[in-house]
């Protein structure tokens, strides 16, 4: 078994543990497979170990790579970085599901880009920057009902739940990001179909599977540092 399959069997054990922990199904848990700055050589090693699902969070190296992976049909792309709209056509051409749309303008760009690809409907996520830290991008929760209306009136994309980061080391901030996040979920559940929360990396995807995560995005764990 290889170094990259070897940490991903252990992520996913982590994942199945956390969630018999709680009484969920680790079943329930998508794992995205966070392999930004890291070669295609290391994605086929994952694909090999039954891994579909990638994250990718720069544009160019998002089509970089699903151009020289193109020969591999069934895989997933997540765009999970800070989406800025001149780089939305790229993202809607090669991205299956992208986790970081943050305002009304990128909402309407990215539709409007999902819309000429001609590829069926394009999957969403809204960010939403719960710390309220500046370095981060994010919708506010005071505005992330206007961002909902704005993915929804985008014939080309579908609305599938809420993405956060938390702050970094720190699991009691991590926790209380998490449970507000799937809050918040709740709080506009009656507007819109949220069913997916991603949330969860390396370091705090435990908490995160607790908390209602259904998706965790993880990098280092399974690829080693960058």
């Amino acid at each position: 078994m290889s170094g990259v399959a070897a940490r991903l069997a252990e992520v996913r054990a982590r994942i199945d543990r956390a969630a018999r922990a709680c009484g969920r199904d680790g079943a329930a848990v998508r794992l995205v497979a966070v392999s930004k700055t890291k070669p295609p050589e290391a994605i086929r090693e994952a694909y090999a170990a039954g891994q579909r699902a990638f994250g990718e969070s720069y544009a160019q190296e998002l089509e970089q790579k699903a151009e020289a992976l193109a020969d591999l049909a069934d895989l997933e792309w997540h765009f999970v970085g800070h989406l800025q709209t001149n780089k939305a056509r790229v993202v809607a051409r090669h991205a299956h599901f992208v986790h970081a749309v943050d305002s009304v303008p990128l909402a309407r760009e990215l539709g409007k880009r999902a819309a000429k690809e001609q590829k069926g409907v394009l999957r969403v996520l809204i960010e939403v920057n719960i710390g309220g830290e500046p370095q981060k991008a994010g919708a506010t929760p005071g505005d992330l009902a206007e961002v909902i209306a704005a993915v929804q009136a985008q014939p080309s994309l579908e609305l599938r739940g809420l993405m956060t980061i938390p702050p970094a080391g720190d699991p009691a901030a991590a926790r209380w990001v998490f449970q507000t996040l799937a809050s918040l979920r709740n709080l506009h559940a009656k507007m819109a179909a949220l069913p997916e929360l991603s949330m969860g990396m390396s370091a705090d995807l435990e908490v995160a599977v607790e908390c209602g995560a259904t998706c965790v995005r993880v990098g280092t764990a399974i690829f080693g540092g960058r």
